[in-house]
């Protein structure tokens, strides 16, 4: 099946004929430059034994690479979407998704292992794809009629990787001041700005983490700020604009930080905050003036007399969270200041839907799961800066054997190329402290987990039946060093297939020596 997918690129158009998926033909991603994006967009060269600067932060500084029960606060927050919501930007508010999925083809994977990402394990299993979904799961099933029959013996099968912390777009390749738009830091608040007005879609990043196995992530603001703005989650297909990228009817979230980075922003600029407590201060005015707004708003809708108050793009966002609309993600490192931004989301009346970093949540893991609030972690990332230095490398099985939800996410170009090797590190670090979780407990940290604090569990994340076939088909266990990605399926559609050496391509790299076409 072949379709031509017009790829604009300045003046020029370049109509590319492609195969399957509208990919064209491109090597294997190549070892990338010891080089890091900072937040403010200078290129800081780094050696292979010093952590990447990291895209949250406003000024540079050593950092890590590139953030079970059925219902979570994200997904009643799902549930939960409003009028309100479509005026502020949901599928039928100003910027709609415009995704469609690309054309797909009837597949049956046959004789593999099948890791289904709700906890389930399947020897000599079997998963049909059909009409973009999942239309069968289980062992001894017979491929119908007409079928793509792929043998999947010694293979193993798992759903797509959902990364809840990306900068793809917002700090893309090439790393530089132009392209740098993933944290407006010039107030400690601003929940006006929404991630997907910086995405630029042409990120080589994309099509390398695709390779990699992620099928959707979330691109979110920096955290320079106290409120950083709204993040997006995004299919990762090849699109000539970020609406044709974005994940239908997925909630919005809204970026928060906590700890260092605002104090040492704003500080820094003799100007509030500069401390912790001038932290949350900045928190509680912002959410003091958001119930002020939504209560001037119900004012309006009750008396015909009453004049609304004026529009406030800050102010819906708060808004929007304070009502379960948009899920808030809070970057915070500290245990002990988790323990008080929950208190703080109690005081208000709103549902934390993750902690992003989270490298202290082995401390509170037990008040976590109370809370129903998911962490979103990296294995082995630590001491890159004071709020970081209590790292554990058991951080992510100890959450997960506390009953909380537990994520293995990026922050990171190149860490999102490998997400299955970070999991398994985590889950190696358990086992060498007896903690022993099955790798189908496992890979919950990568795809249902993560749809959970997104929202969007019901659509993608598990290889169950009526889901979107979002499906990686790997050359070994994705738990060894040695497994890689063979194919990669978006609803359905063959995005990537290691035995063509293909992966999208974007304009951006066409015409490049040694990227893209010649």
């Amino acid at each position: 099946m072949k379709f031509s997918y017009m790829l604009l690129g300045g003046a020029a158009v370049a109509a590319i004929s492609l195969s399957a998926v509208a990919v064209a033909h491109q090597q294997a991603p190549e070892e990338q430059a010891e080089t890091t994006q900072d937040d403010m967009g200078e290129t800081a060269t780094e050696t292979q034994d010093v952590a990447p600067v990291e895209p949250d932060t406003e000024e540079t500084e050593p950092a890590p690479a590139q953030e079970d029960s059925d219902e979570t606060g994200a997904s009643a927050a799902a549930e939960n979407q409003s009028a309100e919501a479509e005026e502020d930007g949901a599928d039928g508010g100003p910027f709609p998704s415009t995704y469609a999925a690309l054309p797909s083809e009837t597949v049956f994977i046959q004789n593999a292992t099948v890791l289904d990402g709700r906890g389930g394990l399947i020897e000599d299993g079997d998963v049909l794809l059909e009409d973009g979904r999942i239309a069968a799961v289980g062992a001894d099933l017979t491929a119908p009629g007409g079928a793509q029959v792929i043998d999947g013996e010694g293979r193993w099968v798992t759903p797509g990787i959902i990364d809840v912390h990306s900068h793809l777009g917002v700090y893309p390749t090439p790393s530089i001041r132009a392209t740098s738009d993933g944290n407006e830091a010039t107030s400690p608040n601003t929940a006006e700005v929404w991630a997907e007005h910086s995405v630029w879609p042409q990120d080589p990043g994309f099509s390398r983490a695709l390779a990699g196995g992620v099928t959707s992530l979330q691109i979110l603001p920096g955290s320079a700020n106290l409120f950083g703005g709204r993040s997006v989650v995004l299919k990762n297909v090849p699109s000539r604009t970020v609406q044709g990228m974005k994940f239908p009817d997925a909630p919005y979230g809204m970026k928060m930080a906590c700890g260092e980075n605002p104090k040492r922003v704003y500080g820094s600029r003799n100007q509030a905050p500069s401390t912790n407590m001038g932290n949350f201060a900045g928190y509680r005015a912002a959410w003091i003036d958001a119930k002020k707004y939504m209560e001037d708003q119900q004012k309006a809708e009750d008396d015909a007399d009453t004049d609304p108050p004026k529009r406030d793009l800050e102010l819906e966002t708060l808004a929007g969270a304070l009502r379960g609309d948009i899920l808030v993600h809070m970057h915070c490192y500290r245990a002990d200041q988790m323990a008080q931004v929950i208190d703080m989301s109690k005081e208000f009346g709103y549902q934390l839907a993750s902690f992003q970093h989270a490298v202290e949540s082995y401390k509170v893991a037990d008040l976590l799961a109370d809370e129903d609030i998911c962490s979103a972690m990296w294995a082995d990332w630590w001491g890159f800066k004071l709020e970081a230095y209590d790292g554990v490398r058991e951080n992510i099985p100890m959450v997960h054997k506390a009953g909380a939800c537990a994520i293995v996410h990026s922050d990171d170009d190149i860490g999102i190329q490998h997400l299955n090797q970070e999991a398994a590190k985590a889950w190696s670090d358990g086992r060498k402290a007896g903690i022993e979780i099955p790798k189908e407990e496992a890979w919950l940290w990568l795809s249902y987990n993560p749809a959970r604090s997104l929202g969007i569990e019901d659509e993608t994340g598990s290889l169950e039946e009526g889901k979107a076939a979002d499906v990686v088909l790997w050359s070994a266990d994705p738990f060894s060093t040695y497994a890689k990605a063979d194919k990669v399926y978006i609803d359905g559609a063959l995005m990537y297939d290691r035995q063509d050496n293909r992966m999208p391509v974007s304009d951006f790299e066409i015409g490049q020596a040694s990227r893209g076409m010649k």
